[in-house]
């Protein structure tokens, strides 16, 4: 099945910054995206996990390593569930205080916390299909779950459901874009930062046309009493 890589074939460097995973995945295979997918996912800062989709898909496209593209995709897709999952458990368990106490170690710090949980309590399990997309959320989502207190069906149902269409996403490129992925990595990262910034703007102008709209009835409700208050006035003067 080819899980362990072999050595024979002609041996081509990964493109630019997926370099450093050509020697895990030409010695390890499969074994090495799903560690990494899953220590991602469980909280701990490892590459980000579409490079190793990414690098795993191209390394299937050429038959390098004996990887197959569809073995890829289901060892990152059950890799990134379980991870999460265990995340959960120890944000749920452990709790908030213990979390911070070790979370020092691999850059989790009280603020980060406070933020997430912030967005969690108000947006609910949307929040972990998003956060999938998102590096350092990503990372934190399963264990900011568990500290909330999210029911674990929720969670799971969300957690399914974002791990499907980001392995889905990333497999995909990788296999599509092949020796472009430079390029194309590129593009995405600076297409999404224009989307980003759209969404700020909107976002911005949502809030300020709920402010102004909410002091205009304000002003509105204080006009509308004040006429019975001066015929009051007149009333008790008489």
């Amino acid at each position: 099945m080819g899980i362990l890589a072999s050595g024979g074939g002609p041996v081509t460097p990964l493109p630019g910054f997926l370099n450093s995973l050509t020697g895990p995945l030409d010695h390890y295979g499969y074994w090495a995206i799903a560690l990494l997918l899953l220590l991602e996912n469980i909280g701990v800062p490892v590459v980000p996990g579409e490079f190793a989709m990414i690098s795993g898909a191209i390394f299937a496209g050429t038959g390098r390593a004996g990887l197959n593209i569809v073995v890829v995709a289901v060892v990152a897709f059950v890799a990134s569930v379980v991870g999460a999952e265990i995340g959960y458990l120890v944000g749920r368990f452990a709790g908030r205080e213990l979390i911070l106490h070790y979370g020092k170690y691999i850059m989790i710090k009280p603020h980060h916390l406070d933020r997430a949980e912030a967005i969690v309590d108000r947006y609910g399990g949307i929040v972990v299909v998003i956060a999938r997309f998102i590096v350092g959320l990503r990372e934190a989502i399963g264990i900011i779950a568990g500290i909330t207190q999210m029911r674990w069906l929720t969670f799971t149902i969300f957690n399914v459901i974002g791990a499907a269409i980001w392995v889905a996403t990333w497999v995909t490129i990788g296999d599509v874009a092949g020796d472009h992925i430079d390029t194309v990595y590129a593009d995405i990262n600076r297409y999404s930062l224009y989307v980003f910034s759209a969404l700020v703007v909107a976002v911005a102008a949502y809030i300020a046309w709920r402010v102004i709209r909410r002091r205009r009835r304000g002003g509105s409700g204080a006009a509308g009493a004040s006429p019975p208050t001066r015929e009051n006035s007149k009333a008790q003067g008489s």
